[in-house]
């Protein structure tokens, strides 16, 4: 089965977000825990989550993909900067255990010229202080596309901040196709190299989601710049190879084209169109 969505919108909460998925053809959705580029949380409603959970039963949903304020950055330089990173982090684990089971996914954050081994060292110990051993919720580290001092631009830096993690069991890799493409790999021409790749240094058991999206940059640019699908470096073909690879059978693809709504809709059923069971 192909799990595919996208992010929606969660200010009108869960039941809201899974009626638009089921109107979209998806069974599967990413949302930001709170303001992508602020703070507070709005209150859990349970009726709210009880009528979402019988919307997922129905309709056969896969994991979903909650996204992490951007403003989270667990290796900066400012301590305050860290500390709102390691308040939110637990207060939306525990949030998300109301939904249990599902994904939580967290761009790794910027090192800020501390150097990548002090990014590293970060980012396990806010994780070694949020984690817990009874969570159902696993927490997701994004590959991302290296610009700057961004942490988590390959394998080998995603790998160290789980060998430093004590429950390490609670962690897996989303793995975006632009990020990556942007930071040098290449799952156009190479895919299953790059999976190889993978399961060599992090291990295919650790990949649990897809951000599926083109690039505007071309292979290695380190730039981070989303396309709609077929319109970018990536194209729609190596896509539709991507949705289909043996190693991704499972996963939850979660759009994050520029779009709107009507857009991941054709997007959605461009791609149920192209994937064979």
């Amino acid at each position: 089965m192909l799990y595919i969505g996208c992010h929606l919108a969660s200010s009108k909460g869960y039941k809201a977000m899974g009626t638009q998925a089921v109107d979209i053809n998806a069974n599967t959705f990413a949302f930001f825990t709170r303001n992508p580029r602020g703070g507070n949380a709005k209150s859990l409603n349970m009726k709210d989550i009880e009528a979402f959970l019988e919307i997922s039963r129905e309709h056969s949903f896969g994991k979903l993909v909650a996204h992490a304020p951007y403003t989270m950055n667990a290796c900066a330089a400012d301590e305050n900067i860290r500390r709102f990173a390691r308040e939110t982090m637990a207060d939306d684990i525990q949030r998300l255990e109301a939904t249990p089971g599902n994904y939580y996914n967290f761009h790794p954050g910027s090192h800020v010229k501390q150097g990548a081994d002090v990014g590293i060292e970060l980012i396990a110990d806010q994780l070694n202080t949020v984690l817990r051993a009874d969570q159902t919720t696993t927490v997701l580290l994004e590959t991302m596309a290296g610009k700057g001092s961004e942490m988590g631009r390959s394998f080998e830096e995603l790998r160290e901040i789980i060998n430093r993690t004590e429950h390490s069991e609670k962690l897996g890799v989303c793995l975006d196709t632009c990020h990556v493409w942007d930071a040098g790999y290449d799952v156009v021409n190479n895919f299953d190299g790059v999976m190889e790749e993978f399961d060599r240094i992090i291990g295919l058991e650790r990949l649990k989601a897809v951000h599926l999206n083109d690039s505007l940059n071309p292979l290695g640019a380190h730039k981070d710049r989303h396309a709609k699908i077929g319109e970018g470096f990536i194209g729609a073909d190596a896509i539709i190879r991507i949705i289909n690879s043996r190693y991704l059978k499972g996963l939850p693809f979660i759009l994050e084209t520029p779009n709107d709504i009507d857009g991941y809709a054709k997007e959605i059923e461009f791609l149920r169109k192209n994937y064979s069971e």
